[in-house]
């Protein structure tokens, strides 16, 4: 399952939480390129978005490649790529949604470049990848709407279930049904 949503929308700390339920891996792509690149915002000042971008779409591309289940959790901007919003259609596709005055009461901003500098920005870069974010979702989940545990356990839920028409379907395991694209949960 992938993991999709603006910055700040709990994908890590809730993609974590999702794994252990369901004892699998979990992976946050922003972990993998500080690992292998530094920090997100000392690469950003020397190198640009531009570049970040191209290295970002490799990691998720070699993650989504590996066998077996696991939760990855992709950065905010990932899915303006269009190499890695075609390869999330071969996934299950959570979309994790807030608002910009949660993330601004819950967020680091100093370790988010984008929006260290202009905090509003995160309402105006939401516009513009909302419509990348429903392309490639199966579903959607508030994430500033009760706890992260309840959110966790319908999460985890909707996952097990996508294993069970998958199984059914004779799909493959990473493959999510076109039944399912698009349904919405927890709007508003």
């Amino acid at each position: 399952m992938v993991l999709v949503g603006p910055m700040a929308a709990g994908k890590t700390s809730l993609g974590r939480k999702v794994a252990k339920d369901l004892g699998i891996p979990f992976v946050d792509t922003d972990a993998v390129f500080v690992r292998e690149h530094g920090a997100i915002t000392d690469f950003f000042a020397e190198k640009g978005e531009p570049e970040f971008r191209r290295i970002e779409a490799e990691i998720i591309a070699a993650e989504l490649a590996r066998p077996g289940s696991r939760i990855v959790a992709l950065g905010g901007g990932a899915v303006l790529a269009e190499a890695t919003r075609e390869l999330l259609r071969g996934h299950p596709v959570v979309l994790l949604m807030t608002t910009q005055a949660a993330v601004l009461r819950t967020a680091n901003l100093s370790r988010r470049p984008l929006l260290r500098d202009d905090p509003d920005a995160w309402g105006r870069i939401l516009e513009v990848r909302r419509p990348l974010y429903d392309e490639v979702a199966d579903v959607t989940f508030r994430t500033d709407r009760g706890s992260k545990e309840q959110l966790a356990r319908r999460v985890a839920g909707w996952m097990r279930g996508q294993g069970r028409r998958q199984r059914t379907a004779g799909d493959e395991p990473n493959t999510s049904t076109a039944a399912s694209r698009g349904m919405d949960t927890d709007t508003e």
